[in-house]
């Protein structure tokens, strides 16, 4: 496969990961995470059963989850995207290597890394599904899916030699970048937790929460181990541990807001190149936008068009963030 080729295909694998991250989302949201019971088929099959005599084994072999065949159908297409991907990713690892026995500078991390996080992508894929929407899974699956996006963007960095100035970056840039990077990553993380514990709708106001500046909040119960074995769909929690996590979301998307800002403007008006510049001012256009949207849910009641558009709206700040530690570290003599 030609230079150009593999580049293509990277581009199309960073592609449909966002895609996935989306559509994981918009799963996740529709309450139909466990939307097939079993895994990697649903309800033994490898579609959606659409028989009346398969529906009706489906349902007595799954007694406490009957076939809902709407919220059945977007949990498998969510699969069928996600093993796409996988695909895709294992011939971008079997190529790279390929091309190593060949040309002894042909990197070969990043693709062996998005190869590894997308097989144990697949073991929490599994565990979301046996372990009922088990909080730490549900939240460790979608950072993994963050990091596989995260690594395909700079596969395609790499393969297209794009945006390698380290050299030119001063020092301060480099660390506030990477600062940059590991505030946005906590933040999806809290993000995650928020989401998976249902806490999302804990405060129907801003800026306050039920009407107050600080409600009371149980941060033990919030961010402690409850154990294996609950259905956590609707979650578990008490109210004041669910104001307590949201809570922390909110103050971290804060903290998130003024990094983003400050690197902007550091990039801006220090950049050295036009793209570092440009970097910098998506990031501070994304940033404002997901407040935005952030501050529309709430009020609005989390409708599920914004709720989806605020997780893909963070992998694009991610994407972005990324990036930017990519132009202001990477050098041009470096293989990675």
């Amino acid at each position: 496969m030609t230079r150009n080729g593999y580049l293509y295909l990277a581009i199309l694998a960073a592609f449909l990961a966002l895609v996935v991250i989306v559509l994981g989302a918009y799963v996740r949201l529709s309450q139909a995470g466990l939307g097939c019971p079993d895994w990697p088929g649903c309800y033994g099959h490898i579609s959606v059963p659409d028989t009346h005599r398969a529906i009706t084994t489906a349902d007595t072999r799954y007694a406490g989850r009957p076939l809902h065949a709407g919220r059945a159908w977007k949990e498998m297409i969510h699969r069928y995207f996600a093993g796409s991907l996988a695909v895709l990713i294992l011939i971008l690892a079997v190529i790279a290597w390929w091309r190593r026995r060949r040309h002894t500078a042909q990197p070969v991390l990043l693709p062996s890394l998005a190869l590894l996080t997308v097989i144990f992508q697949a073991l929490l894929g599994m565990w979301t599904v046996t372990l009922l929407l088990f909080p730490p899974v549900v939240m460790g699956h979608l950072l993994g899916g963050y990091a596989t996006f995260a690594l395909l963007v700079l596969l395609v960095l790499q393969a297209g030699g794009y945006l390698r100035s380290g050299d030119a970056a001063s020092k301060m840039l480099r660390w506030v970048a990477a600062l940059a990077l590991v505030v946005l990553v906590f933040q999806i993380a809290l993000g995650g937790w928020t989401s998976s514990n249902y806490a999302g709708i804990a405060c129907p106001d801003f800026p306050t929460c039920q009407v107050q500046w600080w409600p009371p909040m149980d941060f033990h119960a919030a961010f402690s181990w409850h154990g294996l074995g609950p259905d956590y769909q609707g979650g578990i929690l008490s109210d004041p541990a669910r104001i307590a996590i949201h809570m922390t979301h909110r103050l971290g998307a804060l903290v998130t807001l003024l990094m983003m800002l400050a690197t902007a403007l550091l990039c801006l008006f220090k950049g050295h190149n036009h793209g570092i510049k440009w970097l910098g001012g998506l990031a501070g256009a994304l940033v404002i936008c997901q407040a935005g949207i952030g501050i529309g849910m709430v009020h609005l009641a989390l409708p599920l068009e914004l709720t989806v558009a605020h997780t893909g709206v963070a992998a694009l700040l991610l994407a972005t963030i990324v990036s930017l530690n990519w132009v202001v570290w990477a050098r041009p003599e470096s293989f990675l």
